[in-house]
């Protein structure tokens, strides 16, 4: 935790990640802070060690010098070492106290998740300023769920919208209705997952049906046509292979953007599935469900973003991003394209 006095108003929030130069979760350059915990258990997620709400040692294997210092420190008897050097963690004794962490002296032992104050957030991103300025970029607040700490991110995003400083919600959209009260007013724009809109599979995929998730974006279209924060309004659909990218899956996201939203949708992002995770798995000691799927031919995003296109939304805004791979009919050509969006059928380079 950094060095400040706590505030008796707004707690501490634990942080897994500060990423800077982001050009993903809204307009221009951004700053995202990923918040921990998520109240979601998407089995093709992409970032596992956002999922739980407390801390979790985990061990790089590239940064470890094999001092041992870890296994000396631990009072659990939860590190061992295999015959090939691996640093084993037995999660059912660790209790991720982090003094493994604070013993290894290459950062091998990390401890997921950092308490910080609003204070020195806001002052550690404010940094970024210049950037967000020039591109017309800002701060998302993303996780994990960052409805989970809404005090804490109510005050976050406050401070930067007194500085005229462009802000994000980005949301699964499963909170209580008041997280929402008290973020809408402080977030110029919200990112909001449609992921599956069938409540059954939704239930099967994430651990959660979406009836409260859609209500709730309703909801939140219903403040935005009658305020004047926030201004814009994406949703985003990953698309997951056996899980997310069916046609009809597309299509009736579609239907209900069309007949719920009051025309406040400014960008529907279909974002193709991406399988460089399946190591955060590892490292916490449990297995990718998706770990055999390879990425989406470009073809398919094209004909998901047809679908989504003649669905009833202004095609417009229909997008596409992410990594594809290489099918027989365009092996030749070589094309294999990351975070490059498809308006209308042509890349907009």
């Amino acid at each position: 935790m950094k060095d400040s006095k706590k505030d008796p108003i707004n707690p501490d929030a634990l942080v897994l990640e500060i990423q800077r130069l982001s050009t993903e979760d809204g307009p221009g350059i951004r700053t995202t802070v990923f918040f921990k915990g998520c109240p979601l258990k998407c089995t093709w997620c992409h970032n596992p060690e956002s999922i739980p709400s407390h801390q979790q040692v985990h061990w790089l294997e590239t940064r470890c010098v094999g001092c041992r210092s870890c296994i000396d420190t631990c009072q659990n008897n939860a590190l061992s070492v295999s015959q090939s050097g691996t640093i084993i963690i037995d999660r059912k004794n660790c209790i991720n106290c982090g003094e493994c962490a604070d013993a290894c002296p290459s950062t091998a032992m990390a401890l997921l998740g950092e308490k910080w104050s609003v204070d020195d957030l806001v002052a550690e991103t404010i940094k970024d300023k210049a950037y967000f300025e020039k591109s017309g970029g800002g701060i998302t607040v993303s996780g994990g769920e960052p409805t989970m700490q809404a005090g804490f991110v109510e005050a976050y995003l406050k401070r930067f919208r007194e500085m005229g400083i462009h802000t994000a919600l980005d949301t699964c959209g499963l909170c209580k209705k008041e997280a929402f009260d008290a973020l809408l007013p402080h977030s110029a724009m919200v990112l909001f997952d449609i992921k599956i809109i069938n409540p059954e599979k939704h239930q099967k995929f994430t651990g959660s049906d979406n009836r409260k998730i859609l209500d709730n974006l309703v909801y939140v279209a219903d403040y935005i046509k009658n305020h004047l924060y926030p201004k814009e309004l994406w949703i985003r659909t990953p698309v997951i292979p056996g899980a997310t990218a069916f046609k009809e899956n597309i299509a009736k996201i579609g239907e209900f953007i069309a007949a719920s939203l009051q025309g406040t949708v400014n960008r529907w992002e279909l974002c193709a599935f991406n399988n460089l995770c399946q190591d955060k798995y590892l490292r916490l000691g449990g297995e990718w469900d998706f770990s055999k799927s390879k990425l989406i031919t470009e073809d398919v995003m094209e004909e998901l973003a047809s679908v989504a296109r003649k669905s009833g939304v202004d095609p417009a805004v229909v997008f596409w991003s992410g990594a594809t791979r290489l099918d027989g009919k365009n092996k030749k050509e070589g094309h294999n394209r990351s975070r490059l969006r498809v308006i209308d059928g042509k890349p907009d380079k």
